[in-house]
């Protein structure tokens, strides 16, 4: 097939055609369209020229050229697409006055094959100038000489394409297009992750849902499908856009119907509150198809947030429940106070006491017999919720299972009392039930803390700390002989932040020196967990018994390490911001 017997308008009518049926730019239909042509030249007049192709936007003539770049004498390998300075002299001079000086712009690729940048070049078209290159030759001046990177460009014949040129011609224009429409798919729907969209159902493979969402398909994989769900081709379905990635195969749209989100937005759509901000959800937790909880919290005093979200008769929130299959969803109101929203959390179970220790994270609830099953729920979901509703760990006891524990720990408390300090059970218990849990808070403590206990004075005050302190230093120094007695080094007995009992511990693992605890990994000292044959696996930590977190495990290795001179204190620091930006681990070596 000859380009130059074709009709030159239908090169551009073809590519206005396919632009329209693909939604892209026809400009890119036309550059594939001269790539395409570029390779069929390149067959004919061999692979080593630069051949290169132009379409004139409205009247379709394409315009074959082959391009010479001017480089060092030493560096000339490919003579049909390189010339020496020289060389490209005497073409110019050759020539004669049937040239022109224009600028190009020319590609720079990266180690990959990707465009990372380009340049401007002086490009010298060995040809008369036409009435069109007037714009192209305006302010340049014609008399100059090609230097280092400048272009020769000159004119040569169209080719005639064969069978295979063509096809392989449609392959290019195929693949561009391909690669135009991906990117115009990504450029749509980029910033609509998070949205709401209505799609039908195209097929199923493999357990996943291709959906026709207008622009292109995505998927709904089978985890993120409610469980009992089932869809046939042509069915309308309501997902939400939970990620869109650019991969190698094109943009990848992925769906769900399981995020929390999902329903977020669903209650944004049915609660004009919610979308005016007038009402905020401030958490969501699901059990995908089974049951729900949102928390909500009005700014405005007037309005009930869960009245407002139920909806008259229950109509808004019923709309949720039948777009979700049924899932009950309990609505909540939420509190910055996390006792009273833990309550409410846990409903429709009462709860009697609510224990919070904010430094672990964790929350003992406290409930009646008779409650208990139904605090925990089915499987354990009620409790699990509001686990993740709460962002706590949440421990649930029996009134009766709570009352036995902490008859053991006084029972505990009492009998170390009476161990440590000599007294007798009756004086024991008074410490315990006036708070006192260790020896060191008997030891350290005002002495006006001591002397609020019925029948202690001055003198018994000062002996109970003299007690105290004499066993802990006892203690300490047994503990401190021991550590020595298993090597421990001076540079590590002097590291500030580390008790007798610690140091016993370490070298009893072997730590015995402060370079040997720099090496050490923060887990190893506060504990957490690790993955193995697909299960979390527990690992204790050296310093674990001794409640060290795993912050203050990362500063102590952090420390000795400057101590060391491995790092500098300004390097440290600038680990330390970097990491406050990072998103925490759920785990110490998690």
């Amino acid at each position: 097939m000859a380009i130059t017997s074709a009709n030159q308008l239908e090169l551009l009518q073809i590519a206005d055609a396919v632009a329209r049926e693909k939604m892209i730019d026809p400009g890119l239909v036309v550059e594939a369209m001269e790539e395409s042509l570029a390779r069929a030249a390149k067959s004919r007049y061999g692979a080593d020229m630069d051949v290169q192709v132009s379409i004139d936007r409205k009247t379709g003539q394409a315009t074959f050229t082959r391009v010479r770049t001017v480089v060092e004498d030493d560096l000339l390998e490919n003579e049909k697409a390189e010339m020496t300075g020289e060389m490209a002299g005497q073409t110019i001079k050759a020539q004669g006055d049937d040239l022109f000086v224009g600028r190009k712009t020319i590609p720079i690729y990266g180690e990959e094959g990707k465009q990372i940048d380009s340049k401007v070049v002086n490009a010298f078209h060995l040809r008369k100038p036409t009435q069109a290159d007037a714009v192209m030759i305006e302010g340049l001046d014609q008399s100059i000489q090609p230097g280092l990177g400048d272009v020769l460009i000159d004119q040569i014949p169209p080719v005639d394409m064969g069978r295979i040129a063509a096809q392989s011609a449609k392959q290019v224009i195929l693949q561009k297009v391909r690669e135009a429409e991906r990117d115009r798919q990504f450029e749509e729907f980029k910033d609509r992750a998070g949205q709401i969209i209505n799609g039908l159902v195209k097929r199923e493979e493999y357990g996943n849902i291709i959906v026709d969402v207008g622009a292109g398909e995505a998927v709904l994989r089978r985890n993120d499908k409610i469980g009992r769900e089932s869809y046939r081709p042509g069915d309308r379905i309501r997902v939400y856009i939970k990620d869109v990635r650019r991969e190698q195969r094109g943009p990848q749209i992925f769906l769900s119907r399981t995020a929390p989100e999902f329903m977020e937005e669903l209650f944004k759509m049915e609660v004009p509150e919610i979308y005016d901000g007038v009402i905020e959800i401030k958490a969501c937790a699901r059990d995908p198809g089974s049951r729900a909880k949102i928390a909500v919290i009005s700014y405005d005093s007037s309005i009930d947030p869960v009245g407002a979200c139920v909806g008259m008769r229950g109509s808004r929130v019923q709309a949720v429940v039948n777009e979700l299959q049924g899932e009950k969803i309990d609505i909540i109101p939420w509190t910055d106070d996390a006792a009273t929203f833990l309550v409410n959390a846990l409903q429709p179970a009462e709860v009697t006491k609510v224990v919070i220790d904010e430094e672990a994270e964790r929350i003992e609830v406290v409930v009646p017999e008779e409650q208990l099953s139904l605090a925990i729920g089915r499987r354990g979901q009620n409790v699990r919720l509001a686990s993740q509703l709460t962002g706590l760990d949440i421990d649930i006891l029996t009134e009766e299972e709570e009352s036995k524990r902490r008859q053991a720990e006084f029972e505990e408390r009492t009998k170390l009392f009476m161990d440590t300090l000599d007294l007798d059970e009756f004086f024991a218990q008074l410490l315990v039930s006036e708070g006192f849990t260790n020896l060191e808070e008997v030891a350290y403590v005002e002495v006006d803390e001591l002397l609020v206990i019925d029948g202690v004075d001055e003198d018994t005050a000062n002996e109970l700390q003299a007690r105290a302190r004499d066993y802990l230093e006892a203690q300490n120094a047994k503990a401190m002989a021991a550590a020595r007695e298993a090597g421990l080094q001076d540079d590590l007995a002097g590291f500030e932040g580390l008790t007798p009992q610690m140091l016993e511990a370490l070298t009893k693992d072997g730590v015995t020196t402060l370079e040997e605890f720099a090496t050490c990994a923060d887990w190893e000292l506060a504990g957490g967990y690790t993955v193995e044959n697909g299960e979390r696996v527990k690992d204790d930590g050296l310093l674990e018994p001794f409640d060290v977190s795993l912050e203050e495990a990362q500063d102590m290795i952090m420390t000795a390490r400057v101590m060391l001179g491995w790092v500098t204190p300004e390097e440290v620091v600038g680990t330390s911001e970097e990491e406050d930006g990072d998103a925490p681990t759920e785990e110490a070596g998690a």
